[in-house]
């Protein structure tokens, strides 16, 4: 008896909030197409498969030892945790001329076929073109002895080596792996990027849902119903 009793009371709990836990799923479902909606039509106004990205590494940082992205968020340099915007750009339009040279992001170079896909931000230190094709001379902004914008020496480029013909080229890195310059920064925000990609990050968004559930829909419910029988 208090078995079916308690199947009842779930029964009638489901069809009680069966509407307001279908808003909230069209809610959902609306907020993941307007972002993948959103993602698309940046790709196409900048030009850009990967339009937005988060800095992973310190390479770019000029602010050394206070490259922890919070200390001098808005120096003209790049930190850990800044999120970039980038534009497709056409390799010749590229402005080489250092140290007012574009910041750029690359597919990096491969070793063999099987190695992964990733991105890497580098300053170009000279570009010039072989048999059609651009290619660039780089070095990131915070390596070596000689900061951006100081003179770097040759022995701090960057010297770039892919297994496929005409990717790189005596060091330098071809167009045919250019991503886009870097156009814009926003301090920060790749943080939060991080940590949502993360298990952790993960596990703390599905408790912010089902406690925005919790509170939204079945607690009004609850007390509405102690009311009723009160």
């Amino acid at each position: 008896m208090h078995s079916q009793q308690q199947k009842l009371h779930l029964t009638e709990f489901m069809k009680s909030h069966k509407k307001g836990l279908f808003k909230v799923l069209i809610f959902l479902t609306i907020l993941v197409i307007g972002l993948i909606g959103f993602w698309f039509i940046l790709k196409a106004a900048l030009n850009a498969e990967h339009p937005i990205v988060p800095v992973y590494s310190n390479n770019m940082c000029t602010a050394y030892p206070s490259c922890d992205g919070f200390t001098h968020p808005f120096e003209h340099t790049l930190h850990a945790g800044d999120l970039i915007i980038i534009q497709g750009v056409d390799a010749r339009t590229v402005e080489a001329g250092y140290p007012n040279s574009d910041i750029l992001v690359f597919y990096a170079p491969k070793q063999n076929p099987s190695q992964e896909d990733k991105l890497i931000i580098t300053r170009v230190v000279a570009k010039e073109e072989k048999d059609g094709i651009i290619y660039f001379r780089t070095k990131s902004d915070g390596t070596g002895d000689h900061k951006w914008p100081e003179t770097p020496d040759p022995k701090e480029f960057e010297r770039w080596h892919d297994y496929r013909e005409n990717y790189t080229s005596n060091g330098m890195i071809s167009e045919k792996l250019l991503v886009g310059k870097v156009i814009f920064r926003i301090p920060w925000i790749g943080h939060l990027i991080f940590f949502v990609s993360s298990q952790l990050g993960l596990l703390v968004v599905m408790i912010l849902i089902f406690t925005f559930i919790i509170v939204r829909f079945v607690i009004p419910k609850l007390k509405k119903g102690k009311t009723e029988h009160a």
